[in-house]
């Protein structure tokens, strides 16, 4: 409106000026002008308008767009066996578990004596549910619990890493053993070597440090118990070190360590006893056990490991030596070894990782067209708990095994064994000096 009434009152003050060239324009003439005039300032609002609205838009596509990118740093999803959550900030958090039931068969030679744990058996082995995950700042934690039994805390950790090293405080395994740190879902046979269970290997309460020297892996600790004894009063206290190194030689995957396990009993001593099951869990009978141990102050226990990896082929060996310091007796030295080898009849292959065997990345796994992945091992086992006054007697376990993991994380096992058992008189009622047992072995697996 401004600019129309501008215009008019030009045209007006043209029309009564004499000199003006306007001065010659008729009423007419000068009505036809305001209103094209009218018309150019409709035109002018209209594309006022316009402009506006395009700035409009502008704005809202900017604003998405800046949306957009804070929806790039939410959290990310992955999976493996089970969902893990991550966000840019450091955060993670996974949830991990594992179900193995087991089912077994034991049977004396000869067949006409009696003894205890005869016939079929079956548990849940392991059960177990938990979180792990990581924290900024270099922090990471894992809790998992078992249930057979009423809930029992396993893992229960905070971890942090800085360049190579890594602290861990919490309940973790305390570096005893090659075959001990390999996890149950990775390992050839339903049960451990006997040593690791004989000798008392387990997760303890304690802090913990590992870092690399050139190639060589070191790990240590301090110690106390495990959390389910702590409310006994034991006061143990255990300094544990291992070292290891994992050459490659020729695509070959090489594994030599050692460890030196110290401990004071301190309130324990009374409690002390070397045992061991018949390579299965569900029988509760132990064939080979030196009772209480009278005057026990101090164990010193000493390790080797050796480890090979080589296309579908993997061995493993190793010994442990275990000495009890006693006050008034004789100090007894006890020994646990085993050695093993595994092929794959499938194109498939064991892993190895962080001083550890793992399990297998199935190739061809059911569902996809495949069988999955078959592996066939062997075993020879020996633990014998007699030294200076102490007899425990003593064990070796001839072992074969066939393992079917048809997908990741999920196996079926099959085992067999033929156990000898010498100067085990008394040890188990009924049952005579020298005796064999025959037992089979059966898992279901899952894992993530």
């Amino acid at each position: 409106m401004k600019l129309r009434t501008t215009i008019a009152t030009a045209i007006t003050m043209a029309a009564i000026m004499p000199n003006s060239a306007l001065a010659t324009i008729s009423e007419k003439e000068a009505a036809a002008l305001l209103e094209r005039l009218s018309k150019l300032e409709q035109e002018v609002v209209r594309l006022r308008g316009e402009l506006s609205s395009a700035d409009s838009e502008k704005k809202e596509t900017v604003a998405p767009a800046k949306k957009a990118k804070k929806t790039e740093s939410a959290p990310s999803f992955s999976w493996k066996g089970a969902p893990e959550v991550k966000d840019k900030g450091g955060w993670s958090v996974k949830p991990r578990g594992r179900m193995l039931y087991d089912f077994a068969n034991l049977s004396s030679v000869p067949d006409s004596i009696d003894i205890p744990g005869e016939g079929f058996s079956n548990e849940a082995r392991r059960v177990r549910l938990g979180i792990q995950g990581t924290m900024p700042g270099g922090f990471g934690y894992k809790l998992e619990t078992d249930l057979p039994g009423g809930a029992s805390l396993t893992d229960a950790y905070l971890t942090y890493k800085h360049d190579d090293w890594k602290f861990t405080f919490g309940q973790h395994n305390n570096f005893q053993s090659f075959e001990e740190l390999t996890s149950s879902n990775d390992s050839s046979f339903i049960e451990r070597a006997a040593f690791t269970d004989a000798f008392g290997f387990e997760r303890k309460l304690g802090i913990s440090a590992a870092t690399k020297f050139g190639s060589v892996n070191v790990q240590g600790g301090l110690f106390t118990d495990n959390l389910d004894d702590l409310d006994d009063g034991n006061n143990a206290i255990s300094i544990d070190l291992r070292a290891f190194a994992s050459p490659k030689v020729d695509g070959m995957q090489m594994h030599f360590g050692g460890s030196l396990h110290m401990r004071d009993l301190g309130d324990s001593s009374d409690t002390v006893r070397y045992r061991a099951r018949p390579m299965v869990h569900s029988v509760d009978t132990r064939f080979i056990n030196t009772n209480q141990i009278a005057g026990a102050e101090k164990e010193t226990s000493y390790g080797l490991e050796a480890g090979l990896i080589s296309g579908r082929f993997h061995a493993q060996a190793e010994m442990h030596s275990i000495e009890v310091d006693r006050e008034g007796f004789e100090d007894p030295s006890f020994f646990g070894g085993a050695i093993e080898a595994g092929y794959f009849l499938t194109n498939d292959t064991r892993q190895y990782k962080g001083g550890v065997f793992k399990g297998v990345k199935v190739n061809e796994p059911v569902g996809s067209g495949g069988i999955g992945a078959w592996q066939v091992n062997v075993r020879f086992d020996r633990l014998d708990l007699e030294d200076a006054d102490i007899v425990g007697g003593t064990q070796d376990a001839y072992m074969a095994s066939l393992i079917w993991t048809p997908i990741n994380n999920v196996r079926f096992l099959l085992n067999y064994g033929h156990l000898e058992y010498t100067n085990a008189l008394d040890i188990v009622e009924g049952a005579p000096n020298d005796f064999s047992v025959n037992v089979w072995g059966a898992r279901t697996q899952v894992s993530f």
